[in-house]
């Protein structure tokens, strides 16, 4: 009799176990994938408190405007890290994005969009070329980029002195015009983001973005097109650097030669705090808008407290990124675990 207890009280426990496992699992992966959502929510809430002026709806307008444009190249950036690749022109793409546009604005709104659009998804489409056929490591093709796109912009702007003013009086008005009380960068960002989510959650390429990401040799054994998908995914950065560069543009009515520098770093710490894996094959852009905007927030805080300089928004965004690289390396050994 007392054996028989012991035995079903083993088993039950064994029964129990799984069910345990399963529901850390499901929790961790809720955490990565949701913890910027919180932990944004829980700072708008303490800044709503502990600052007057930053709960009031011009200062929450200019938070999201200002993070638009981050938005727009993080979406390309959280395909290119999901695939298991980086991309580290995506600044310099963006201010030539932004110097081309008001350089082309001379010829009306067509050829301002069409120009950094074209210029900045050729670069793109080469460097995917270059890692995807030649299986080049994406650092150092992007880092290329990084450095050969800046010298083509100093070179278009006499090495910066030659600052280009928007002149057509339409692609001014993309960046300023408002519909329902929002400017048309947040509401181009808005598309993209609905865009991009339809595409990696909803679609064969999406799947094959997770696939390569997750593991490269088994996603060629499935027959999913490798160098394809990757020459799309840089493609697709490039795009939207120069989107981004253009909007950002029509913003300011001109294109500043100063921007962009260190700006690849942003995105990418937005896209890691919004819960995809710098290792590749998980990740959303949920979270990846979460996580800029939450940067957003962190540099609004600080701007609100005055007595703290520029560089401190640097110091937490850190501290923010090391913090979630930790605890998805925690979850991810949880769920293997489990």
């Amino acid at each position: 009799m007392t054996r028989t207890s012991v035995l079903s009280d083993q088993d039950a426990g064994a029964a129990r176990s799984p069910d345990a496992a399963v529901r850390r699992e499901r929790a961790g992966r809720l955490l990565q994938q949701h913890g910027a959502l919180l932990v944004l929510l829980s700072l708008v809430a303490f800044g709503s408190v502990a600052f007057d002026s930053f709960a009031t709806a011009a200062n929450l307008r200019g938070i999201v405007i200002s993070s638009s444009f981050l938005a727009i190249i993080a979406i390309g950036m959280t395909f290119v890290i999901i695939s298991g690749g980086i991309d580290l022109s995506v600044g310099s793409l963006f201010v030539l994005g932004g110097v081309l546009a008001a350089s082309g604005s001379r010829h009306g709104a067509l050829a301002a969009l069409a120009l950094p659009l074209v210029t900045c998804g050729t670069i793109g489409l080469v460097q995917g070329l270059l890692i995807a056929r030649l299986r080049m490591a994406p650092f150092i093709v992007t880092l290329a980029g990084l450095l050969g796109v800046r010298g083509i912009m100093l070179a278009i702007s006499d090495e910066g002195a030659t600052t280009y003013l928007v002149e057509d009086r339409a692609f001014a008005a993309l960046g300023r015009s408002e519909v329902l009380g929002l400017t048309w960068p947040v509401l181009i960002t808005v598309v993209l983001a609905v865009i991009g989510v339809v595409l990696l959650q909803r679609t064969g390429f999406g799947q094959n973005v997770h696939a390569i990401g997750g593991n490269e040799e088994a996603a060629a054994l499935m027959g999913v097109p490798i160098a394809r998908t990757k020459v799309l995914v840089y493609l697709m950065s490039g795009l939207l650097a120069g989107l981004a560069g253009a909007l950002n543009a029509a913003w300011l009515s001109s294109g500043v030669t100063i921007l962009g520098i260190g700006l690849e770093l942003d995105v990418i710490a937005a896209v890691v705090i919004g819960g995809t894996l710098l290792t590749g094959g998980v990740g959303g852009l949920t979270g990846t808008m979460a996580g800029v905007l939450l940067l957003g927030v962190i540099q609004n805080l600080i701007n609100q407290a005055g007595n703290l300089t520029s560089a401190f928004q640097q110091v937490v965004s850190g501290l923010f990124l090391v913090l979630v690289v930790v605890a998805q390396r925690v979850f991810s050994k949880a769920q293997q675990l489990g």
